[in-house]
């Protein structure tokens, strides 16, 4: 793709190439369904075909990385489940998590050679493009020092699991906009103890809503990562509860 810029020293306008990834915008979304979409999309993404990204909330799910600790469960699944939550594994990076509405969620399905990144790069620029998102909200977020993620004040905020295979990306992150905080409460999140949660509804007063944050994470997501965001496929981010 050609993207117009201004040179501000001439007035002229240049054209400049950018990589492309496809945006799909979903409203609430099952778990599962977006997990086959990833593992599909990154299978084509091996082979050659486009890069892609979801935005999207979870209806209220507790995932599990291959290296979370039973014990970081903090009440019994059936007793989530009756709550209106599932219990489920995966094969991300990362311990014991929490989605569920009013949470942003990314899937970014790139290959890192594209971009020459490695993994640990890759994860902390998804970190950088979750500050600046922060930022424009007035919300001043920082990394923590051997702690993945982004945090205010202590408290977490923005979560970051991948995986990578074949140098093709899979899940992604997660930024607590007006989530229900409560739902924390039945874990260790990520398996930290005596770390407390947060979101910007609690930070600011006020909710600005997913779909303004979705359209703020989109552009930071694009400046930070020097890509373009193609909308083929776009549905409003829900704000069901």
């Amino acid at each position: 793709m050609c993207t117009v810029r201004t040179d501000q020293s001439s007035d002229r306008q240049v054209m400049i190439s950018m990589p492309e990834i496809a945006l799909v915008r979903w409203g609430l979304k099952d778990y599962d369904e977006a997990k086959r979409w990833q593992d599909q999309t990154a299978d084509r993404v091996r082979g050659g075909a486009p890069e892609a990204m979801a935005i999207l909330e979870h209806r209220p799910v507790y995932t599990f990385g291959p290296r979370s600790r039973p014990e970081h469960l903090l009440v019994e699944p059936d007793t989530l489940r009756r709550r209106g939550a599932q219990v489920l594994e995966t094969d991300r990076g990362g311990d014991v998590t929490f989605h569920g509405p009013g949470q942003l969620v990314g899937y970014p399905i790139i290959n890192l050679r594209r971009h020459a990144l490695s993994p640990v790069e890759y994860v902390r620029t998804l970190e950088e493009s979750l500050i600046r998102t922060l930022l424009r909200f007035e919300i001043d977020a920082t990394r923590c020092p051997g702690r993945p993620g982004v945090w205010v004040d202590g408290e977490k905020i923005g979560f970051i699991g991948v995986r990578v295979r074949g140098g093709v990306t899979a899940h992604g992150f997660a930024l607590n906009v007006d989530v229900d905080l409560s739902w924390f409460e039945s874990i260790v999140p990520c398996g930290l103890d005596g770390v407390r949660v947060t979101n910007m509804e609690r930070l600011s007063g006020t909710t600005p809503g997913c779909e303004a944050v979705a359209q703020a994470l989109e552009r930071e997501f694009e400046s930070v990562f020097g890509v373009s965001l193609l909308t083929p496929q776009k549905e409003t981010v829900s704000h069901a509860r």
